[in-house]
């Protein structure tokens, strides 16, 4: 099975990252034919300074490099490092009606947000329906949020194989339930945009406060905390093996849990659980030579792919006049 998913470099990697995508991902590398990257082209409809750009790029390798990624065990690379993303990108362009994607509640949440209405904003869907379609990824682990971009880019492969041939296969969207969408500490879907993530690899200061900031309810002391929307339940749950969730259940469900010593509780449990990754994310951004080295080569072995589907989409569209 080739397991296909890509991350946005636009900012500091956090929980809902992690445990809607990240994790998924380097668990899959073990038993599946794994292909990752980190999406640069798209982050350019949020991020408009160069030096932030690179610097963001090359810190989220790091970042998924020290959690687990092993890229013996897989094809990882940064997406402008495969330029043929781009030329698909116009050819499914050509099959993709206007009305799919002014349906997409992404585009339409970022700028109601005031993220400003570009065009790349609006083609988003395209340019990630070519990171899939491209590369022959069968399974698609997406958080919650990005299932209907995953079914946009199902649409494109189907209108483009009815089109043209069979060209593509049609990708299927994989999404783990319990970690669906990951709450930010302000109840919203965790999002770096938002200003309400918890990063993976904050400072522990930074991680106190923002931990102790998760918002909850004025449910008195001395009585049962409610589970149904409560964002301190569903991201300690995140930590937790089925059994310790039920004791958690039971825990907020018997009066006299104290919401502070909770987060307290929370607080440590991160700390505790990146501490082996911290000191791996610290030695590879000493590492300079070997981080780069490693997405070059992560990028040869994706262009090798790539240039088999893009190949036969340039053939069955016809931009090979030669063989007339």
């Amino acid at each position: 099975m080739r397991i296909l998913s890509g991350i946005q470099t636009s900012g500091s990697l956090h929980l809902g990252n992690y445990f809607g995508m990240m994790k998924r991902m380097i668990d899959y590398q073990e038993n599946n034919e794994l292909f990752c990257f980190l999406v640069n082209y798209h982050a350019l409809t949020t991020v408009f300074d160069a030096e932030s750009l690179r610097r963001q790029t090359y810190e989220a390798a790091c970042d998924f490099l020290a959690l687990g990624l092993d890229p013996d065990k897989s094809v990882f690379w940064i997406q402008s490092d495969v330029p043929e993303v781009t030329e698909l990108t116009w050819l499914l362009s050509n099959v993709t009606g206007v009305g799919l994607l002014e349906r997409s509640h992404s585009y339409k949440d970022k700028t109601a947000k005031g993220i400003p209405a570009s065009n790349g904003l609006f083609s988003y869907p395209v340019l990630m329906a070519a990171d899939i379609l491209l590369f022959g990824g069968e399974k698609v682990p997406v958080g919650k949020d990005q299932k209907q971009h995953l079914e946009i880019a199902r649409d494109i492969a189907i209108r483009f194989n009815h089109t043209y041939g069979e060209t593509f296969i049609i990708p299927e969207a994989d999404i783990e339930e319990d970690s669906a969408v990951v709450p930010g500490i302000d109840g919203q879907k965790m999002s770096k945009s938002y200003g309400n993530a918890i990063e993976i690899f904050a400072d522990e200061k930074t991680l106190r406060e923002k931990v102790m900031r998760i918002v909850t309810d004025s449910t008195p002391v001395d009585e049962p905390k409610p589970l149904e929307g409560n964002v301190l339940f569903k991201l300690y749950s995140l930590f937790l093996d089925p059994r310790e969730k039920i004791a958690l259940k039971e825990r907020f469900l018997t009066p006299g849990l104290k919401y502070g010593v909770v987060k307290k509780e929370l607080f440590s449990l991160i700390w505790e659980y990146f501490e082996p990754y911290r000191k791996e994310r610290k030695r590879l951004a000493q590492d300079k030579q070997f981080v780069l080295e490693t997405m070059r080569k992560g990028a040869r072995k994706a262009r090798e792919v790539a240039s088999i589907y893009l190949e036969r989409a340039r053939h069955n569209v016809g931009l090979d006049y030669w063989n007339i």
